[in-house]
């Protein structure tokens, strides 16, 4: 953990955050094209608040072999995982063995990679022979569950059992689908609000596994609830990347949104008093100084 600025001040506020490396907690970030300049900036700045890094969708078929490499060289010089989008996998299995994929994404310099079907039909068996396949590349295989379409959601029970299976068969995280929007699927609903019958389904179901959750939480007001419900530890993902540090004062209530619970709780117990008065400092012994 780097010598933080106001750790002397808020430090105590901020003990309960997990530090890396981590499994519970992550922060996955979506890059959906950003630049060598900006990505150094980043990482000099706030390596230490980012765990996954996620070029979303197909976006990094466009960049030249010697660019994506050294970005992806750049994160693992700090410690950050980072994937493809899922998507780009899905397309690649209409025409190649899962094999080819693994290997090339491997020999790019990709840590992990996304398995899933958001938009493909996979059979479960093809599902579990994908994980493995990662696996066997030296690939850390991270899954995602659900559907892109409004219309073909699944139940939250199906979600739940999706993503314990998957962990079950070597996936070490499990992303919830949320897109980049936040809208229309999975828990949030066509403004995306969250449906808190569907969260709670899920989690009731996932138990003590609801730590290997990554929740795709895009806006604000999702990211709060999900702290909110969870505690200061709950994995998001598809985090912009120039909201890195805002999600990081969300989760150490160094927010309204956060910290306003905090004190409503703090003021009902006594815990904190708004009308005592701070001590004084001891009074200063004046010193005089005689020149002999």
């Amino acid at each position: 953990m780097p010598d933080l600025a106001w750790d002397a001040i808020v430090g105590n506020l901020i003990r309960d955050r997990k530090q890396k490396p981590r499994t519970a907690g992550v922060t996955m970030v979506i890059d959906i094209g950003m630049g060598l300049g900006q990505l150094r900036d980043i990482l000099e700045m706030a390596d230490h608040c980012v765990d996954h890094w996620k070029l979303g969708f197909g976006t990094s078929v466009f960049l030249t072999k010697q660019m994506l490499q050294y970005k992806l060289a750049l994160l693992a010089e700090h410690g950050v995982l980072t994937f493809p989008g899922g998507t780009l996998l899905e397309v690649a299995l209409l025409e190649h063995h899962c094999r080819d994929y693994m290997k090339h994404a491997k020999a790019l310099g990709f840590s992990a990679v996304e398995i899933s079907d958001g938009t493909i039909p996979m059979p479960a068996f093809r599902r579990r022979n994908i994980i493995h396949c990662a696996a066997d590349a030296g690939l850390i295989p991270i899954t995602e569950v659900g559907k892109k379409d409004p219309k073909q959601q699944p139940t939250a029970a199906q979600i739940a059992g999706q993503a314990l299976e998957d962990l079950q068969q070597g996936a070490h995280w499990v992303v919830m689908e949320g897109r980049e929007s936040g809208r229309s699927v999975g828990i949030y609903d066509p403004c995306g609000k969250i449906n808190d019958k569907t969260l709670s389904e899920i989690s009731r179901i996932m138990g003590d596994a609801a730590d290997r959750l990554i929740w795709e939480a895009p806006l604000k007001d999702q990211q709060a609830y999900l702290i909110q419900r969870f505690g200061t530890n709950v994995g998001l993902g598809n985090i912009p990347p120039d909201q890195i540090l805002a999600l990081e004062a969300l989760r150490c209530r160094l927010r309204f949104d956060t910290l306003n619970t905090i004190t409503e709780d703090m003021l009902r117990s006594g815990a904190w008093n708004p009308n005592q008065v701070e001590p004084k400092p001891a009074d200063k012994v004046a010193v005089i100084h005689v020149n002999k």
